[in-house]
């Protein structure tokens, strides 16, 4: 198995000088693809040298579609810049790629509250009971299923989401890690934990009964 990891970055700078320790130990064994939509801050100058980094529109999906199309690994692993990753995360996702098309790990944030505890167990569940992955849980799969797939939908927002039904109608089935992947809850504590958790929940239900989604995406930046 050769792994591509695919992150896409923007405006990264309060970020980024932690995921690069954590990707330190791999890059020897893997393929490492930095996509920046257009950084006006100090993010691209923070990469080593030794990294890759190509250039792409604006948009989550774009840059995630663009990392795919120029990488060169047979399983893709699309990661957030402000996640922290379990040690052997290469091993956990070569176990899950034995048994599965595609998977995911499970999700906990980094200084979780009573309610955000509550989430994470509901993550899981949706991953479980629904086939229903996001973003900030890392998911990884073998690169022929994603192009079959279609790639992510070149949205403004939701294209985890979106493409999760995707996966789900192909008849494909999320397979978690061993260990946790760690997100950081700042948007929840600026936010009011449940009060975004439950505007989030409300979008989702928006968008599955047509709610156009640049106006989704619109309402999601006003409440952020």
């Amino acid at each position: 198995m050769k792994l591509s990891i695919i992150i896409p970055i923007y405006n990264e700078e309060s970020t980024i000088g932690k995921l690069i320790p954590q990707l330190d130990n791999v890059k020897e064994q893997t393929e490492i693809i930095f996509v920046d939509g257009g950084s006006s801050d100090r993010t691209l100058e923070m990469i080593p040298e030794d990294y890759t980094v190509i250039r792409s529109g604006k948009g989550r999906a774009r840059q995630m579609n663009t990392g795919a199309e120029n990488s060169t690994g047979d399983v893709l692993f699309f990661l957030h810049c402000d996640s922290l990753l379990p040690e052997d995360f290469p091993a956990q996702i070569a176990e899950v790629m034995e048994v599965s098309d595609i998977g995911c790990f499970g999700m906990r944030f980094d200084k979780p509250d009573l309610f955000l505890l509550s989430c994470q167990r509901d993550s899981h569940k949706r991953i479980l009971k629904k086939n229903i992955a996001f973003g900030d849980q890392g998911i990884f799969l073998k690169k022929e299923l994603f192009f079959r797939l279609g790639g992510f939908p070149e949205i403004p927002i939701m294209e985890d989401y979106d493409f999760s039904k995707k996966v789900g109608a192909a008849g494909c089935r999320y397979v978690t890690t061993r260990d946790r992947i760690v997100t950081s809850a700042r948007r929840f504590r600026e936010g009011g934990s449940l009060r975004t958790m439950y505007r989030m929940v409300w979008l989702r239900r928006k968008y599955d009964k047509d709610m156009d989604i640049n106006e989704v995406a619109r309402i999601y930046r006003d409440i952020r």
